[in-house]
């Protein structure tokens, strides 16, 4: 069996048992199996769970391949059946896990995504860009050597004259080099302790006289500019700020039930960890 057709049956498995099917009016019958009907949708489904590099592969194209895999998995479950497997105490355990593992991630759905109002958006972006204008960033390009004594050489060009992006460019062995060495604006947590305490310690339009060493070498700084952080769209965060809530959402959940549940942890041998047993709050 190819890995393109064995990824085809297990995507279509995990669509049956996760997206119920239309109603026939609703979309077409691509294909019957013994007078069942398999629907477009069904086909489409299946696509859209491929990995990407088969999600990429023109729908009309895979579309006969798709649908031999849906049909192959009616064939086999039909057969299962007929065979009674599914009567079978380890095909019920089975599905009972795959029941609560839908279940979950139905509730979970239900309330992350629960009221994520404009006004919810609003009210954490606000929150997010009270303090931004307290923030400072830089921007500074850096000029990274192996030893130190390379990076003194530089600071004596940088002494005789020499231009600092122009050194970087010839000099720098940091992926930045071949654009001068710029980084571009930053603020505070986004580079190594090191070099991040040399560059806000800087003046504008200055260098470092003395080499910086971090895990990556020894950098001669420039700080080209300083500025209070800009405060990001609301447009361009809200979706990161909706899924913030979700995941809170989503944590909170849980520990609520948790809380309100007895329960008891066990070691490998069955014994209760008595000192992790949980009681409901009353």
């Amino acid at each position: 069996m190819t890995s393109l057709r064995a990824r085809l049956i297990a995507a279509t498995f995990i669509t049956a048992i996760a997206l119920p099917a239309l109603a026939a009016g609703d979309d077409p019958v691509v294909a019957t199996v013994n007078g069942q009907n398999i629907l477009k949708s069904q086909i489409e489904a299946a696509h859209k769970l491929l990995p990407k590099q088969y999600q990429q592969v023109p729908f009309e194209q895979i579309f006969p391949a798709l649908v031999d895999s849906v049909i192959d998995t009616n064939l086999a479950a039909a057969d299962a059946r007929a065979r009674k497997l599914h009567e079978e105490a380890e095909f019920r355990d089975q599905m009972r896990r795959i029941e609560d593992q839908i279940l979950q991630r139905t509730v979970l759905q239900k309330e992350m995504t629960r009221n994520i109002t404009p006004e919810a958006l609003k009210k954490r972006y606000d929150a997010m860009v009270a303090g931004l204008g307290e923030k400072e960033e830089v921007h500074a390009r850096h000029i990274l050597m192996k030893t130190e004594k390379e990076a003194k050489a530089v600071i004596a060009d940088l002494e005789k004259g020499g231009d600092f992006a122009e050194l970087a460019k010839k000099k720098s062995t940091g992926p930045s080099g071949p654009n001068g060495g710029d980084l571009g604006y930053f603020g505070k947590g986004q580079m190594v302790p090191e070099f991040e305490t040399a560059a806000f310690a800087m003046e504008k339009g200055t260098y470092s006289k003395a080499p910086v060493k971090t895990q990556f070498g020894f950098h001669v700084i420039k700080v080209e500019n300083r500025r209070k952080a800009e405060a990001p769209t609301f447009a361009s965060v809200a979706e990161q700020l909706g899924n913030e809530i979700s995941q809170e959402r989503g944590a909170a959940y849980v520990e609520n039930l948790r809380k309100k549940s007895k329960i008891t942890r066990f070691t490998l041998d069955g014994k209760p960890l008595t000192d992790k047993k949980v009681e409901p709050k009353k």
